[in-house]
């Protein structure tokens, strides 16, 4: 099986960075991480990437002042250099231009801890709390031009308890996100999801057990 190369773009401890290398380490996965890269030289997440092996990059977002196309072209740089074919952004706190956007176009997915469409932005566990809702959880989807508008590839659910707080609500959503993020990079890098008409249709999957999580994986 030949194996899609894979970058992923993280700013901090990336905890989801760890989940997709670990999963990735399975033989029958379809997918390996060809690069883990960071535009802060101090992201946490950079040594535990070393630590997996995983070859590491730094862009720092901060040598480019306000060049944000500058920025973006020495990423890409880095990203021909190891052969990438798919980006996956994990944590990575800066907007992406239009133009590197429409570059990896269908090959660049993002993962966000609501349940999309609903909550995008910022502090959605709290905003989730403030609203009152009683199911909330994360989401990954296609990168667009748009902020977390992309198409919803996977997306996992619990319920909010009546003494949640923005912190625990954060810890438990973060499970699923490390559940949803390498099955969702495993369906796309296995070329099981197609856009229709600005919807992801999956190829059908496993049953699903523990957290509610659509498509079942």
């Amino acid at each position: 099986m030949t194996k899609k190369r894979v970058a992923v773009l993280i700013s901090g401890r990336g905890s989801n960075m760890a989940a997709l290398i670990a999963a990735a380490k399975a033989d029958a996965y379809p997918a390996q991480i060809a690069l883990v890269l960071s535009n802060r030289p101090d992201a946490a997440g950079l040594a535990g990437a070393r630590a997996a092996g995983i070859a590491t990059a730094i862009v720092d977002h901060a040598a480019y002042g306000k060049d944000r196309e500058a920025f973006e072209r020495a990423m890409q740089a880095e990203l021909e250099t190891r052969r990438v074919e798919l980006v996956c952004l994990a944590g990575f706190m800066r907007l992406l231009t239009p133009s590197f956007v429409r570059r990896w176009q269908g090959r660049l997915i993002n993962i966000h801890p609501a349940l999309l469409p609903a909550f995008k932005g910022l502090d959605t566990h709290q905003r989730a709390l403030a609203a009152g809702v009683r199911i909330h959880g994360a989401s990954v989807h296609f990168v667009v031009e748009e902020m977390d508008s992309g198409p919803i590839i996977v997306q996992g659910a619990l319920a909010v308890h009546d003494d949640d707080t923005a912190a625990s609500l954060a810890e438990r959503v973060l499970a699923i996100e490390h559940k949803i993020y390498p099955a969702a990079l495993a369906l796309l890098a296995s070329g099981r999801v197609t856009i229709v008409d600005g919807r992801c249709r999956i190829e059908s999957t496993e049953a699903a057990a523990g957290y509610l999580i659509a498509p079942a994986i």
